[in-house]
């Protein structure tokens, strides 16, 4: 008998927000990222997180990740622009609090973050990039739908280059994932918000 999902909320990132980027600095939750960040850096990527969710233009949106009936923030996930391999596109990210992965809430958070992107209608495609190493966001990837394009080189946190999984989805309404041939992925830098 399979369980039944988790419910969550994506809920737009505010100021209020920062106790939980703080808590998603946790050394464990940034092995893959080139570990945790000061708070100078935490406080600028909050300001940006606040910027991008207030922003109406289609730039994208960043959220934390509410747990129902709880009502209790868990996470941190969003889509924001990006140009990869000379194409714009939007790229997303998440991250769960150590204490509630595991119960498929990353998996809930990033199909509902996957229609939100899809109803901008601003890009055919939604990237992730998550380390080859954390085969927890790799196996995430699989299961929201994403195809895998092959290894590349990101570069994360900035002036560190990351290998790198190129997971795409096709944005296109009723694409259900079926994705057009495209070139092969070359190595290149992005930076992720």
């Amino acid at each position: 008998m399979e369980s039944e999902a988790p419910r969550v909320r994506l809920d737009p990132w505010s100021e209020g927000d920062l106790g939980l980027l703080r808590a998603m600095n946790a050394p464990e939750l940034m092995s893959h990222l080139g570990g945790p960040e000061t708070e100078k850096q935490l406080l600028t990527r909050h300001r940006r997180y606040v910027d991008l969710s207030a922003d109406r233009t289609g730039r994208g949106r960043m959220f934390r990740i509410v747990l129902l009936p709880a009502d209790e923030a868990v996470g941190t996930i969003g889509f924001w622009e990006q140009t990869w391999q000379g194409q714009r596109v939007y790229e997303t990210g998440w991250g769960v609090l150590t204490a509630h992965q595991g119960r498929g809430i990353a998996a809930a958070a990033a199909a509902a973050v996957v229609e939100k992107a899809r109803a901008e209608h601003a890009y055919r495609y939604v990237h992730a990039f998550p380390s080859v190493d954390n085969r927890s966001s790799n196996a995430l990837c699989r299961r929201v739908g994403f195809s895998l394009r092959g290894e590349c080189e990101v570069e994360f946190p900035k002036g560190r280059l990351m290998r790198a999984n190129d997971w795409r989805l096709d944005l296109t309404p009723g694409a259900d994932g079926q994705e057009c041939p495209g070139p092969a992925p070359a190595s290149g830098g992005i930076l992720t918000t």
